[in-house]
């Protein structure tokens, strides 16, 4: 079951994010050597834990350079694609285009990234990944897919992404906002040379925001990668995360009914979920990990699912509130 998770760095390797209780996790300790060394850390207990799936974006700060840097200060590490796939202890990378980190490493900056999916970004973001990943890159996505971009009607952008394909680099979506659906049925009809071009798909799907679910099923059964992130839904399913809204109370009251933290049962809802082949942890720190992993030995009483539907919410709603987060 660990070797279903992964660990993903947005909320460690920039100074801002959304994610609840910064202030109390990170305090002041946000400068590039401080999250650099933290990242380190974390990529250190997770690979110690099993975890053998990374996720970065060009988006998020220095991510793919801190983890780049991990990656040279354990060369017997090897990756899914320098290995070969061979080796049990190889890890497989994730990295994604579409959004520029732009918050010049300050909390309070007005902006912290800006999104632009045009080929011209494609080139130069794909270049930058490649230039600190090199062959260890294993999977790239567009990220934050949407129908209104253009992205998924753009066929030089899918000439150039099917290039990575012909270099064995698998390609895909992240999806995000009320409309996840749709773009992840359009891009299971994206074609490049008459072969399916989008094989991965990394998508919110979490107790509160369930709506992709059935999309996500279908690209799993056409033999798509699904990777779910956002399990906790930025918080609001984590320890001490509950924002004051109904849903996310009564998730707290569920894991509290069922005597387990609710960070834990919001990853084994997810991986009760048979076409979630990844599930993204995104912790600041080696204690929540540890929480975290743990949700593998969760086993979920019979009759939960009902429960746990009703704890839905419209996934206009739900987007919403997500937008509305601050950055801290």
């Amino acid at each position: 079951m660990v070797a279903r998770l992964g660990l993903g760095l947005a909320a460690v390797a920039r100074p801002a994010y959304i994610t609840s209780g910064r202030a109390a996790d990170l305090g002041d300790a946000r400068g590039v050597e401080q999250l650099r060394d933290r990242t380190h850390e974390l990529l250190d207990a997770a690979y110690a834990h099993g975890i053998r799936y990374l996720d970065v974006a060009r988006s998020y700060g220095r991510a793919e350079e801190f983890l780049a840097g991990w990656l040279t200060e354990h060369p017997e590490i090897g990756t899914e694609r320098s290995a070969g796939g061979t080796s049990s202890g190889a890890v497989e990378i994730g990295s994604k285009w579409g959004y520029r980190y732009v918050g010049d490493w300050c909390v309070d900056a007005e902006v912290h990234e800006s999104k632009g999916h045009s080929l011209a970004a494609f080139t130069e973001q794909s270049g930058q990944s490649l230039e600190l990943l090199g062959d260890r890159l294993t999977v790239y996505h567009v990220h934050s897919a949407t129908l209104e971009t253009g992205v998924l009607d753009d066929a030089d952008v899918h000439r150039a992404m099917a290039g990575l394909r012909e270099r064995g680099i698998r390609v895909g979506i992240s999806t995000s906002g009320p409309r996840q659906s749709e773009a992840i049925r359009r891009a299971l009809d994206v074609r490049v040379d008459g072969e399916v071009l989008f094989s991965s798909f990394q998508s919110t799907w979490n107790v509160l925001e369930p709506s992709a679910g059935p999309a996500l099923a279908e690209a799993a059964a056409s033999g798509a990668r699904v990777i779910v992130k956002e399990a906790f839904a930025n918080g609001r399913l984590a320890p001490g995360g509950q924002d004051g809204t109904a849903a996310a109370r009564a998730a707290a009251e569920l894991a509290q009914r069922l005597d387990l933290p609710l960070d834990r049962v919001a990853v084994a809802a997810v991986l009760a979920r048979p076409w979630a082949r990844r599930v993204l942890l995104g912790p600041v720190d080696t204690a929540q990990l540890a929480s975290n992993v743990a949700a593998v030995d969760v086993a979920l009483p019979d009759g939960i699912d009902d429960e746990l539907d009703a704890l839905g919410e419209p996934a206009e709603q739900y987007w919403a509130t997500r937008s509305g987060r601050p950055w801290a």
